[in-house]
Formats: C-alpha cells, structure tokens, sequence
C-alpha cells in the first residue's frame, strides 16, 4: 500500500531540502553543517530572534560560531538516530499539527459564518417538523430514508396535512403530539443542518429533506416570524410547585399571592426575593436574572417578561415549575455583532460549524494543487459495497487497484488503501459498511492534504518554515544536551565524586557544617521511644526512612540534611549551642542522629551543586571539541560580510 500519511518528523527534512534547491540565488547558502546547507532566511531568523533577547546586541562575528555550536550539536542528535525516536516524532508531529492548523482555515469562512449567525438572530421563527430515524444498518437507512421522501412527496405534491403527518409519522414524540409544532427557534441552539434549513426556507413554506446525523432526517415548515425582540433583566420570585400534591401546589398559590399583596403595599420584590424566593440560583441575588433572550426561559416566564414595561411587576402567573412574580427591570436592546462575537465563536466550536473553515480551506489547497477525486469511481465502490449484505464480502469485492485520487508526485489513494486503513473490528461491522468506507477516505484525503501543505506552507511562508525548524532543532539539542552533559553532571555519582576528587581544594567553607540526620516526632515520649528503637538495632542507612514509618508510621519523620552554622535555628540547637528552636507545624521535638561536624567538604554529595555545575561545564567544553573534529563546517564568508553592512 502506498503511504501517504507521513508524521511531520519524517517529512521535514524532505520539507525543507525541496524548499531549499527551489529558490538559491533568493536565499543563498550561508554555511554547511556536516553536509546540510544552512540559508540566509534561517540564519538572520534566529539571529535577529537572539539579537531581541539580549540585553545588548551580539555581534555577527559572536553569534556565528554560537550559531555553528549549535547546529554541530544538532547534527550530533541525527547522527545519533534521535530524529527517529517515537517521543520525538510525537512531540514534533503534534506541534507541526499546531502551527499548521491557522493556515488550514478559510477566514472568509469563518468571518461568513460569524456574520451569518449574527444576521440570523435578528428574526426569530416559529416551525414545525416531521421526523424520522437515520438508521444504522444500510437496510433500515435505505427504509427510513425512503419513508420521509414519500412524507415529504405527500407534502408537497399531493397537499398533505402537515400536522396530521406529523402525529403519524414523526419519530419525535414531544413535538408530534402538537402536530410536530416546535415553537419559535433561534440561532445557536439547535444542529446546524436544522437551522440552517429553517432560516433557509421561507415563510409557510416546506423544507427539503435535512439529513442531521445522528440524530435523524428532517421535514421542516416555517410557520412565522418576527424581530428579536432584544433582552430584558428581571427579578423574580418562584413558588416551586414540581412534583407537589394538588393540595400542596394550593398552598404555595396562596404563598405567591400574599407576597404579591406585600408588593402592592410597596414591600421591594428584591427584599423579598432572598427570604421567600424558591429559586437558589437568584434568590441570594434579590431573585435578579438576566440579561437573556427569547428561548432561554420557559414560554410563559418569556412572554411575561417582555410583555412587561421598565420597572413593572407582573401579577401571580404560573409555569411548569411553579408560580411566578416577575419585576422587569430594563429592556435591552439587540445586541452589537462585537457584543455577541464571542458566544457566536463558542456556538459554532460546537457543532458542524467548526469543521467548514478548514474544510474550505482544504478543499481549496486540493484544487490548487491538482489533487484529482475521481467521484464516478467512488461512486462504483459504493454500489459495489452496498450490494453485499456482510461488510466483509462487499470490501473483498472491490477492485484494491481503483483509483480514487491522484495527488502531486505521483502519490494516489485507491480502494484497496482505504479498505486497508479499515480497523479491523470495524471492517467486521455489517450494519452499514459503506459509511465505515466514506468515513475512512475522507480521513484518509485529509490526512493527505495536510500532509502535503505542511511542504508548501514552508515553500509559501517563512515565518512557517523558521518555526518549524527551530523547533524541530530545540527538540533535538534538549535531548541530546541533556545525554551528553545534563544528565553525566547531576546523575552519575562515579562522575560526581572523581570530578570532586580531582578539585577538592577547589571546594571549601567559611563555616562548620552539620552533616547527618534529624530525626522529627509530635511529643517527647514518641522522641524517647524512637531514640530506644534506634539504639537497640543496627539499620542501614538506605532503610532509615522505611524502618521508622513501618514502626511508628505518619508521626516520625527523618531528614538528612547537611548545613552550615547560623543557617537553621534546629541544627543550631542541636550541634552548635544555639538556643531552643520554635516547632515547626506538628513537629515539636527532634534529635540527631549518625551525625558530625565538618569544616570542609568530604565527598561530591556535600557540594553537589557546585560540582554538578562545574562538571557540567567540563562536559560541555569536551563535546564541543569533540564535535569540531567529527563534523565538517564550511562557512560561506562572502555572504556572511553581507549581512554584517
């Protein structure tokens, strides 16, 4: 099978040597590191990168055989296959995905789609639908999907009874039992495939059949419309009735009206509101809610609300959840695009919305660059695997060599790529292999589209191109730095110890040390019995800290610790004379233990953060010696003095 799908790992270093034999003479070659060209583009990137980092600029001259450094260990990292590993190829793969994820989206797209909700929630409309299931298996798709095209045929072409239709036929029973009446919808709550029909068709007219998978396929009328009326903030008070006997729901009608007759006497609703209000989420608030728009609120709380005039309080009305008082307090107008921009983003992040911008995008690249879908033979696969009941024999059926797309260099994907791709559990799924077919190659075009625009994105952009490579490049010098001289300086102790041993008069103090453990109880017979346990055995150091939480679990604690005179009010007291020390949280006793004073270093532990440091350096300085033997370095100092004028 012909691979099309390559992580960005594997195809960057092809990615940019392609980019770099198309266009010499308008970025020449700068250097070359151990055989790969270095370009002027790359260079002066990081160079003015490092420049706006530094507190004083760093001269050309500097910052070339900084540079030099640098790709020297880079080319140790391929040498040492570290390009290749599955952490690296992961982390890479996943942050080319990132930065290449803006420039697979078509703003026009996006900003149509802002603009388009914006518009839409302008008018709210009132509609009805008939619906009926997608189904799973081909046989019941092919059953359902034929039911609603004789619904909507009736409908339309035979004057149907829309609500007698929908009482029959509609699978949704909530809204079928009222003839298939919705109510009035707006933008951003419903599936997009839904909306978008209901706004699309005009008023008192029928709707083509929607498919809004999974959920079902759609016959929608729009009955009416009208403006939004805006927003509106209120306070309330709710009597809960939900789940209340008839007798129980009497007595909170009763509750509702003497609060209302408190309100006629000029008692605020607000105060009342936090006493009296059954609603948690507002009564604390003075029973405030809002801002919100028509279909946030139940039908009746809505209506009330707006019907209302600034600072007017509605009489006791009921809803599905109880009785109401509702004060309106101010009226709003519709909302400026730039107020909503944000929730509309949100929306579309949501639901079939967010896939269009790249989608665009993607299906634009292809164009541009001569991918070639061939649809008649999708068409032909499709016949084919529809016309075998086991999903199984429908795939083994179709010819592996159609070819379904061509793309540039001579890459393609058939069917037998495609039916490949199938995981195996799901290739033995018959209830409607076709889809699991579809799915797999529109997947597989994707995959195959990013794939390629990751080698013209760098072609195309720069500012792509030299982010990619840095990062690739800083992946590669972390893991190989931290090989070659971070780890040998903080984890070999053999290392640690001989480097110490090599500069001991190179480490001293000014101050005794107190080198050894403490030991930390909650009172003073706990100190008294731990001291016994310790002196009647014999423990190895390495067992220390298990054999005393085994013993005497959470309330002993021990620290091995190594510290100077004056730096610890407890190492003070109890190896230089200091005074008692405070306790510390539950910690109120403590005594030493296998310790003594020292007035120099004895081993790499006792400064081990100055010798891992020193270390470090050695290390540093030895590689990068090494390095310059090992590979060849050839700079292009023509072009260099250019970039010094």
């Amino acid at each position: 099978m012909k691979k099309i799908l390559l992580p960005a790992a594997l195809i960057s270093a092809a990615m940019f040597s392609a980019w770099a034999g198309s266009d010499k003479n308008a970025d020449p070659v700068v250097m070359n590191i151990n055989g790969k060209d270095i370009h002027r583009s790359e260079f002066e990137y990081l160079y003015n990168k490092n420049n706006r980092q530094q507190a004083e600029p760093q001269s050309m001259a500097d910052y070339v055989d900084m540079f030099v450094v640098y790709k020297l260990k880079v080319a140790d990292a391929e040498a040492a296959g570290l390009d290749t590993t599955e952490t690296f190829v992961k982390e890479f793969d996943q942050y080319c995905a990132d930065i290449t994820a803006p420039y697979l989206k078509d703003t026009i797209v996006d900003n149509r789609l802002i603009q388009e909700s914006y518009e839409r929630m302008r008018t709210l409309r009132d509609v009805s639908h008939i619906m009926v299931p997608i189904g799973s298996a081909t046989e019941q798709a092919d059953y359902f999907k034929a039911k609603i095209d004789s619904i909507h045929d009736v409908l339309v072409n035979k004057g149907g009874d829309f609500e007698a239709l929908a009482r029959q036929y509609s699978s949704d029973r909530m809204s079928a039992e009222n003839g298939g009446h919705m109510g009035e919808i707006s933008p951003n709550r419903l599936p997009y495939p839904f909306e978008k029909a209901a706004y699309d068709t005009p008023v008192g007219s029928i709707s083509e059949v929607i498919e809004d998978a999974p959920y079902g396929y759609h016959i929608i009328k729009v009955n009416s419309e009208r403006p939004n009326p805006g927003r509106v903030t209120v306070r309330h008070i709710l009597k809960l009735t939900q789940g209340l006997s008839p007798e129980e729901a009497e007595v909170k009608k009763a509750q509702i009206d003497s609060l209302y007759e408190l309100i006629q006497q000029g008692k605020p609703l607000a105060v009342l509101a936090i006493s009296e209000s059954e609603d948690p989420g507002s009564a604390a608030k003075g029973g405030l809610i809002g801002p919100f728009g028509p279909g946030q609120m139940v039908p009746e709380f809505e209506a009330t609300a707006f019907s209302l005039p600034d600072k007017g309080i509605s009489k006791p009305f009921q809803t599905s959840y109880g009785w109401h008082i509702v004060e309106t307090l101010e009226h709003l107008p519709f909302p400026t695009l730039d107020e909503v921009k944000g929730s509309i983003r949100m929306a579309i992040a949501r639901d079939a919305r967010s896939e269009m911008p790249r989608q665009a995008k993607l299906t634009e690249m292809r164009d541009r660059w001569g991918f070639k879908t061939d649809d008649a033979a999708l068409a032909a696969v499709k016949q084919v695997i529809r016309g075998h009941k086991s999903a199984e024999d429908g795939y083994k059926a179709v010819d592996p060599s159609t070819l379904l797309v061509s793309m540039p260099g001579g890459k393609s994907i058939t069917a037998g790529d495609v039916i490949a791709d199938i995981p195996e559990n799901t290739r033995q799924d018959t209830r409607n292999p076709w889809k699991t077919f579809e799915r797999t190659f529109n997947q597989m075009l994707e995959n195959a589209t990013v794939t390629y625009a990751r080698t013209e994105l760098a072609n195309e952009h720069p500012d792509y191109r030299n982010l990619v490579n840095e990062y690739r490049d800083g992946i590669l010098l972390f893991d190989i730095s931290n090989r070659k001289v971070w780890e040998p300086a903080s984890k070999d102790a053999e290392a640690l110890q001989a480097y110490f041993a090599e500069h001991r008069d190179k480490y001293t103090w000014d101050k005794p040390h107190f080198k050894g453990c403490v030991v930390f109880t909650t009172n003073d017979s706990l100190r008294s019995e731990v001291q016994a346990f310790l002196a009647a055995n014999t423990i190895e150091r390495d067992s220390l800290v298990t054999s005393l939480r085994d013993r005497f679990g959470k309330d002993v604690k021990l620290e091995r610790v190594n510290v100077a005179k004056g730096d610890n009010a407890i190492i003070d007291e109890l190896a230089f004379g200091g005074p008692k020390a405070d306790p510390v949280g539950r910690w109120n006793t403590w005594f030493a233990y296998d310790w003594k004073v020292i007035d120099a270093p004895e081993e790499a532990l006792d400064v081990k953060a100055a010798v891992s440091t020193d270390l470090q350096s050695r290390l540093e300085e030895e590689w990068v010696k090494d390095l310059r033997k090992r590979y060849k370095v050839k700079l292009n100092k023509k072009q260099l003095d250019k970039l010094t004028r």
